[in-house]
This record gives structure tokens, C-alpha cells and sequence, in this order.
């Protein structure tokens, strides 16, 4: 199965840029309930993903106050695990693996420019579509 049927498109997902500061980070997780965000730079290629804990771990080991996320950029925050995008011509049997470590696989096409994400819930309900259909099938034998 193509994973486009599983895409949720860049223009419905949360992202910030590369130049974006802690702050913006911050305000666009909570007012999204994400825990982690894809980061793309100002041409719209997939950059990484940062998550609440690497924002928390910064603030924490620096002793930011709350002012001071305003003037640093997220581009400073080391990462705690790195999240993969996946290529848009894969299969969904390859970003299975990849779903069991983190909430959403990035997409990118070709050029490596962001075109959304698959979510760790749209591959279970992929997963268990297959499974229906493999007992649909196999009741039908």
C-alpha cells in the first residue's frame, strides 16, 4: 500500500522552522497537545524534530527564565534521539519499525522538501485493516 493514503499533508501539521526560538517552539506544542514537532528550514526541507523533553532538558541545564526562551533559537538545543523522515515512494511495511519509536513519521518527496506525516495511529489502523482482511479472506476459504 502506497503511504500517501495514510498522509497527513504539510498544510494540516504543526511545524516550526529551524530559526524558530524556544518560545515559539514552546507556545506552538501547547496550543497543538503535540509532544514533538518536525522542523523544517525556510525552504521547507525537512530539518529534524524536536520534542518538549529536548526544550525542557535546554531551559532546565541553562537556567532560562521564561524571557530569555524569546531570544534563543531551537537551532542550539541538542536532540535526544533523532527521528528519520521516510521518503514518499516507500511501502508502509517500511516506516512500520520506524512508528514503534516515535508518534509520527515525516514524509518528504524526492528533493527532500516536507510533505507531511504518517502518524503511529494511522499505521495501526493500517495494521489492523490488513488484519481484517487477511481473516476476511481466510473465513472466506
Amino acid at each position: 500500500m502506497n503511504i500517501l493514503f495514510c498522509l497527513t499533508p504539510k498544510e494540516k501539521v504543526a511545524y516550526i522552522y529551524s530559526d524558530s526560538t524556544i518560545r515559539q517552539a514552546l507556545e506552538k506544542m501547547q496550543i497543538y497537545k503535540y509532544s514533538a514537532i518536525p522542523v523544517l528550514d525556510r525552504n521547507g526541507d525537512y530539518v529534524n524534530t524536536i520534542s518538549e523533553g529536548d526544550l525542557l532538558w535546554f531551559i532546565k541545564e541553562h537556567k532560562l527564565d521564561f524571557d530569555k526562551t524569546e531570544e534563543m533559537s531551537i537551532s542550539k538545543i541538542p536532540r535526544n534521539k533523532t527521528i528519520d523522515s521516510i521518503k514518499v515512494d516507500s511501502r508502509m511495511d517500511d516506516i512500520i519499525d520506524m512508528s514503534t519509536q516515535q508518534n509520527f513519521v515525516p514524509v518528504v518527496d524526492d528533493f527532500g522538501a516536507f510533505i507531511g506525516i504518517v502518524t503511529r495511529k494511522d499505521i495501526f489502523n493500517y495494521m489492523l485493516d490488513q488484519m481484517n482482511i487477511k481473516e476476511q479472506l481466510t473465513q472466506d476459504e
